[in-house]
């Protein structure tokens, strides 16, 4: 590694419209998981001014009332006021789910993936030096989902009433050669705000409020960070009023930032016979177990799965400095196979909604199966 090397990553509020269409594409799915635990799902979801559309192809034996699933979520994100430009209650939402096909229900029957992809999970031991640590995840992409949780939840305190549900968050760190972060270059959070507060206060508020609450403990922030927040001026249109939101738009934001490839697939709306939602999880598994192990600092698990097989058709591991076999230690240590991995984390659940938003990896919110590591 150079001498210095700066990486950014960014994190997204609830009320973002790509990430408004996540959260209701897994609702979706979770309310029919709660009803059918091997319902098969691949919902996709659009936001515009005034519209949710609801897409894509189901199996299930269950019904649901879809458009009250999607104005109760809209409600918990926070779209439940008409000055918005977007409401719950007055927004038309469609539903044009269908049948999954024939074709597709007869490699899934067979125990096979219901989809060909590759996954890549990460995991990295660069911020166990910090204050609690990053839980081996990058460090970039964990603070830009502390920061954005912070903005989630001084919107919903009565400390700042003025907070709408639309925003960003930005964190751009610089590395040292020994390949750990040496301080925050800079901070920026675009953050929706009600139509009659003084930009001066805004800044305030969140610079205190926000970045300090959430970032003095590291010890990555000095005077030197430059801290952006709302750089553009005012920012109180915002949401679906303003911007087209669509499932699966942020894979950045959902896995590690851009520390290492974006698996080739979205996500959200997706049931666990899907590779791009199990395959997933159980590539984080190992990453993460790998490094917890000490075998590796830090690596990058990619699994590439075909529709109809069990088993991935390819093991990948990337880590520097390693002399073992680490392809054959994962084939030989880990359940791989998407029938095993649904087993193993119990993924026929409705747990999925939470994830939609700040991310599904190294969430210490929230007891996720894949999160735990095995000894190797």
């Amino acid at each position: 590694m150079q001498e210095s090397v700066v990486f950014a990553a960014e994190s997204v509020a609830e009320g973002n419209p790509h990430k408004v269409a996540d959260q209701l594409a897994d609702a979706v799915l979770d309310s029919l998981l709660a009803r059918d635990r091997h319902a098969r799902v691949a919902c996709k979801v659009l936001v515009s001014t005034g519209l949710v559309l609801v897409a894509g192809e189901v199996t299930t034996e269950a019904w649901v009332d879809m458009v009250s699933v999607v104005r109760s979520k809209l409600r918990e994100i926070g779209y439940d006021d008409a000055a918005l430009g977007f409401e719950a209650s007055s927004c038309a939402v469609m539903n044009l789910l269908q049948e999954q096909g024939e074709e597709i229900r007869r490699a899934v029957d067979r125990r096979g993936a219901g989809d060909l992809c590759t996954v890549v999970g990460y995991a990295s031991d660069e911020g166990e030096g910090l204050t609690g640590g990053c839980d081996l995840m990058p460090v970039p992409i964990f603070l830009a989902h502390r920061l954005a949780g912070r903005l989630a939840s001084v919107r919903r305190s009565a400390d700042l009433p003025w907070l709408r549900p639309d925003g960003k968050v930005q964190v751009c760190l610089e590395y040292g050669d020994d390949g750990r972060p040496r301080r925050i270059v800079s901070v920026a959070i675009c953050a929706q705000h009600a139509p009659d507060v003084e930009m001066e206060q805004i800044r305030s508020a969140l610079r205190r409020e926000v970045v300090d609450a959430s970032l003095l403990e590291t010890g990555l922030l000095d005077a030197d960070a430059q801290i952006w927040i709302n750089p553009a001026g005012p920012f109180t249109q915002g949401g679906p009023q303003v911007d087209c939101g669509q499932s699966g738009a942020k894979p950045a934001v959902d896995g590690y930032g851009m520390a290492c490839r974006q698996s080739d697939g979205a996500l959200s709306g997706k049931d666990p016979t899907k590779p791009e939602r199990s395959g997933a999880y159980m590539a984080r598994h190992v990453a993460k177990s790998l490094v917890a192990s000490g075998l590796v600092r830090r690596c990058e698990v990619r699994l590439t799965y075909i529709i109809g097989r069990e088993q991935p058709v390819a093991v990948q591991v990337e880590a520097a400095g390693v002399e073992r076999d680490l392809e054959a230690l994962v084939r030989e240590r880990f359940e791989l196979s998407i029938p095993g991995i649904i087993e193993a984390f119990d993924l026929r659940r409705p747990i999925y909604s939470p994830l939609a938003c700040r991310g599904h990896f190294g969430r210490r919110d929230l007891n996720l199966p894949w999160e735990q590591v095995v000894g190797i």
